[in-house]
């Protein structure tokens, strides 16, 4: 390619996170679809590595990229007892950013027709016969990609107008203990040992990687992030008085935000011109979750693409978001208390059946014997409230280099 010139794919997809890495990985392997990469060159403006989980009864998905897994999950609830429950046939897994991006990059290698392009992407426009991105290599000199088809999953500088807008907001440690302080076989999903704060939920999370290493995190659901110093403190407190890790070091550290809101993502902005990841609605609303949702919606684009089929699935049905609008209210409302309503779910619901749940796979025969171990009488209020609510326009709190979804 020449300065200032103009290069055509069959697919453009923009942003080297979760769901841009994700699709193309998903194109690769399944079509010989002409297809180029987009991400962004080094520099600040490049995420950090970053950690995504999910759970998968597929012990050969994305096993390149698999750094751990585990198939006992534990929650702490405010009281101290734990519930620890067994994911079988799940497994709850382990994705870093920078073993996904390796294994996603030599797939492409292999790919006749796919690439890798490091550029900053601008502007996006409809053209005819599909759109074209206006991109500028590190060398400074534009270029222009036309396509029939761009993916775009670069965060949304504004969120869209929600009924209710929380955030999930966490920092996480990399320690290394002195002694053996960790069980490797099971992951702490939520500890609610740590203080509360006064609007919203915090909790612990822990996955170990070995009986001296794990990722230690503090998380919370709220409507707006903390500072740094203030994660600080809390990640503290929870190794050391929590969790008594005793002596450790912080070998690298993580910190993000996801959005948690009933808005309605736009997932088409054009003729040719899709969103894809949290840009597409693909976070699930009322956990954060992302990962298995994109690859949900990868595979479904991939299918689509290679039977000549203009219609992309959304990435979670409309029973799944309206259920999340019900819960985020009730949380935001205080008409359910977090701790206790998470913990409970895992104590009364069998975990297989709880984890397809949380990722929007069950019928509604399940959904109801699920929503009948919740508390009814707020949960049947708040429906009821949830469709006269207005919806209100509220700032975005990511930042590209951290607050790229992790689950």
């Amino acid at each position: 390619m020449t300065p200032g010139s103009t290069d055509t794919s069959e697919v453009v997809i923009l942003g080297g996170g979760a769901a841009g890495l994700s699709l193309a990985y998903h194109l690769a392997r399944t079509s010989a679809v002409p297809l180029t990469l987009v991400e962004q060159p080094d520099g600040p403006q490049r995420p950090a590595e970053r950690t995504w989980c999910y759970w998968s009864e597929d012990a050969t998905e994305l096993a390149g990229a698999v750094s751990a897994s585990w198939s006992r999950l534990r929650v702490y609830g405010p009281d101290g007892r734990d519930v620890t429950v067994g994911a079988t046939p799940l497994t709850y897994r382990m994705v870093r950013s920078t073993s996904f991006e390796r294994m996603v990059h030599s797939c492409l290698e292999r790919s006749p027709a796919g690439r890798v392009l490091r550029a900053t992407a601008g502007e996006v426009r409809d053209v005819p016969g599909g759109a074209e991105v206006r991109c500028t290599p590190p060398g400074g000199s534009p270029l222009t990609l036309r396509a029939r088809w761009v993916f775009d999953s670069r965060p949304l500088p504004v969120l869209p107008p929600a009924r209710t807008h929380l955030l999930q907001h966490f920092r996480g440690w990399f320690v290394r203990t002195a002694a053996e302080r960790f069980d490797p076989t099971v992951a702490v999903l939520m500890d609610f040992r740590v203080p509360q704060p006064d609007h919203g939920l915090a909790f612990g999370y822990v996955l170990p990687l070995a009986a001296d290493r794990a990722l230690v995190e503090y998380t919370e659901f709220s409507r707006a992030p903390s500072t740094t110093e203030a994660y600080e403190v809390a990640l503290g407190h929870y190794t050391r008085e929590v969790l008594g890790l005793g002596a450790f070091t912080v070998d690298s550290a993580e910190q993000g935000v996801i959005p948690m809101t009933d808005a309605r993502f736009p997932r088409r902005t054009g003729r040719a011109v899709y969103r894809i990841g949290t840009a597409g609605g693909a976070t699930r609303p009322s956990t954060g979750y992302t990962f298995a949702a994109v690859q949900r919606q990868s595979r479904a684009i991939a299918a689509a693409l290679r039977d000549g089929r203009e219609t992309m699935p959304p990435p979670h049905g409309r029973r799944a978001l309206a259920m999340d609008a019900v819960l985020l209210r009730a949380l935001d409302t205080g008409r359910v208390d977090g701790p206790t309503f998470f913990t409970d779910l895992f104590r009364r619901t069998p975990a297989p059946r709880l984890l397809r749940f949380l990722d929007g796979a069950t019928s509604l025969r399940e959904e109801w014997s699920i929503g009948l171990r919740t508390p009814v009488g707020p949960m049947l209020r708040t429906a009821v409230e949830v469709p006269f609510l207005p919806r209100r326009a509220h700032r975005a709190h990511t930042d590209p280099r951290t607050g790229v979804p992790r689950r």
